[in-house]
């Protein structure tokens, strides 16, 4: 039976089944409960809300999708999707999970506990912000290079940060602009001696008072840093870049490995190294882009179909219990088969 995204709202003692439970409603779990669910398994996502995804204002680099569309229109439409192909959306926050006797994994949350075949976990991580006073979000601050750099080309960037990333990403500026500041905001450089010469051969001033307050223009856009030795710099907008801190915590339960910067070990479909258990997204190694995360979600959703799809029946399995016969297919559950069936009817 389909449970509908207000029938989530239920008790503590309600238990939802699954034979795939994907914990974080961003583009990476969404594309594999996408591809689960048209792939005949029962699957659902739980989502807390939020994430780095719906913070964006404008969705870059990703082909077919317009640069004035929201990261919460993006993610609205991928909700869209996968109520229409028949997969189950909790708005929740798990707080716990186990393996139980039988191989599931059981996920308890704050408004019902769920039971899983398989758990994909898509829970990302969070920018860690540095202190005020600062840049509007998005109008000023950024996160991401790749994204973004290429709407400063040929404007004044500022670089936020003391450590090794910052210094890189202030050089790897200077590919779109020649006018790139490195702010330290008064923090000690912890940067190697070698980055250190890489910086001094650069023309790349660093400024190490800190920001005394900012200047937009009409728009919101950043026009200006004040400094509290009372320069005034004009920029375009820039960069922070002070790390993540992991959504690790439910696989840190569950016994996944995880590795020094946080992120979870996971091979090259998502499997993670406990068995059942896949990671996707911005919680896994490697460049954190949506076109990335999509296929990552969209492999890891493929390896799963290849763990749970009914046929082809293994020989060994044929011999003990005879040929598949025909009233035991299709493999696709009967509620997935209606609403594949109503979804045609519809089109």
């Amino acid at each position: 039976m389909s449970i509908s995204d207000e029938e989530t709202m239920a008790t503590d003692s309600t238990v939802h089944d699954y034979e795939v439970l994907v914990v974080g409603g961003g583009p990476a779990g969404m594309t594999a409960a996408l591809y689960t669910t048209r792939l005949g398994h029962r699957t659902a996502v739980v989502d807390r809300g939020g994430g780095r995804a719906a913070m964006m204002q404008e969705v870059h680099n990703l082909l077919g999708v317009t640069e004035e569309t929201s990261g919460n229109e993006f993610l609205s439409v991928g909700r869209d999707q996968l109520r229409e192909y028949g997969c189950d959306i909790h708005n929740d926050l798990l707080v716990s999970c186990d393996s139980t006797e039988d191989g599931s994994i059981r996920l308890c949350g704050n408004n019902a506990d769920y039971r899983a075949e398989y758990v994909v976990l898509a829970t990302g991580f969070n920018d860690v912000r540095p202190e005020p006073p600062l840049p509007r979000t998005g109008r000023g601050l950024h996160y991401c290079l790749h994204c973004d750099a290429y709407m400063f080309v040929d404007e004044p960037v500022y670089v936020m940060g003391y450590g090794e990333s910052a210094a890189h990403v202030a050089a790897i500026m200077l590919n779109f602009t020649d006018d790139v500041d490195l702010l330290t905001r008064n923090d000690s450089p912890e940067w190697s001696d070698e980055t250190a010469t890489m910086l001094s051969n650069h023309p790349i001033d660093i400024i190490h008072e800190d920001i005394a307050g900012v200047q937009n223009d009409k728009d919101g856009w950043l026009a200006a840093l004040e400094f509290e030795d009372g320069m005034v710099r004009e920029y375009k907008g820039g960069f922070a870049m002070y790390g993540a801190e992991y959504n690790n915590g439910l696989a840190r339960n569950l016994g996944c490995g995880i590795n020094d910067d946080g992120t979870v070990v996971v091979d090259d479909h998502g499997q993670t190294t406990v068995d059942r258990v896949y990671a996707v997204g911005d919680l896994t190694p490697g460049h954190n882009q949506l076109p990335i995360a999509l296929g990552e979600g969209a492999k890891a959703g493929i390896s799963l179909h290849f763990e749970l799809r009914e046929f082809p029946r293994d020989l060994d399995v044929i011999e003990k219990q005879g040929p598949v016969r025909s009233d035991e297919v299709p493999g696709i559950p009967d509620e997935l088969l209606e609403q594949e069936v109503d979804f045609h009817t519809y089109d």
